[in-house]
């Protein structure tokens, strides 16, 4: 966490090179957050949302249900030497009822998951692979790295000034303005496709498994044309251009890995489960 001291005297010229300094370290994807700091705002994100039932409906009275979906992101974590924070963030995974198709994550490993995306879904890999994507957003920090872009110089100068104090409440108070905490940037997206695929190349899943979310996804967006459907809020928070869906694949090429119905699929237990969804 960079401190200025705002009594020692600076000059127009240091001032404005240290504001060009600080711009130029954030667009290179700095975070002043430590990672303490990523769970204390996920514990205070996490009450926000138990706060508000009517807009997250999160399922309380079916642990069957919670369960599974915890039981994949546990195995996903202890599987994958590539996760850096398990032994610091608390992973957390809970389920919306709501038949919104999406999946989120806030910082310090706090991940929902809707019961409308995995109804929409046909098996286990995928959601795996969901999963793995979101546990990326966590691991590579990518909402405090936005909120360091999109804070930081003003934050910094409010310091140096000594006129903004109260700067954390005001991200606080600004993160559930129109779910913009939801939003992730298309880098950011590609980067937990990557890593979806690495964290499960050393599970039971086939690491290639958000594809099939995206194939599922086009298919749809074929089948309705121009009419709207429930994939909207989906990818409002998760864009998916050709290029994202392109170097996922090119991902599999450099990974060696080759496409297998017959393994890690996981078909048939997960019509059992999605049967509970009902």
């Amino acid at each position: 966490m960079i401190k200025i001291n705002r009594y020692i005297p600076i000059s127009a010229v240091s001032f404005i090179v240290i504001l060009f300094s600080i711009s130029v370290f954030y667009s290179c994807g700095a975070n002043l957050f430590s990672t303490s700091d990523d769970v204390k705002l996920g514990q205070d994100l996490d009450k926000e949302i138990h706060s508000k039932p009517k807009e997250f409906p999160l399922m309380t009275n079916r642990p069957e249900i919670t369960d599974y979906v915890t039981n994949i992101g546990k195995y996903i974590l202890n599987s994958s030497p590539k996760i850096e924070y398990k032994n610091v963030f608390p992973y957390k995974f809970q389920v919306i009822n709501d038949t919104i198709v999406n999946a989120f994550c806030t910082p310090g490993g706090f991940i929902y998951v809707y019961t409308g995306l995995m109804k929409f879904i046909d098996n286990e890999a995928t959601l795996a692979g969901v999963i793995a994507h979101e546990i990326a957003h966590a691991e590579r920090r990518h909402m405090t790295q936005r909120l360091t872009s999109y804070y930081g110089i003003s934050t910094v100068l409010g310091l140096v000034l000594g006129n903004n104090p109260n700067a954390a409440v005001e991200i606080a108070a600004n993160l559930f303005v129109g779910l913009g905490f939801l939003a992730n940037s298309r880098s950011d997206e590609k980067e937990a496709d990557d890593y979806s695929i690495k964290y499960l190349m050393t599970s039971k899943y086939y690491p290639g498994g958000i594809q099939y979310f995206f194939d599922k996804i086009l298919a749809d967006q074929r089948k309705r044309g121009t009419e709207g459907g429930g994939l909207d809020r989906l990818l409002s928070t998760h864009p998916l251009p050709q290029d994202r869906i392109d170097n996922a694949k090119e991902q599999m090429k450099i990974n060696k890995i080759v496409p297998d119905s017959t393994k890690g699929i996981y078909r048939d237990e997960y019509q059992i489960f999605k049967s509970k969804l009902k």
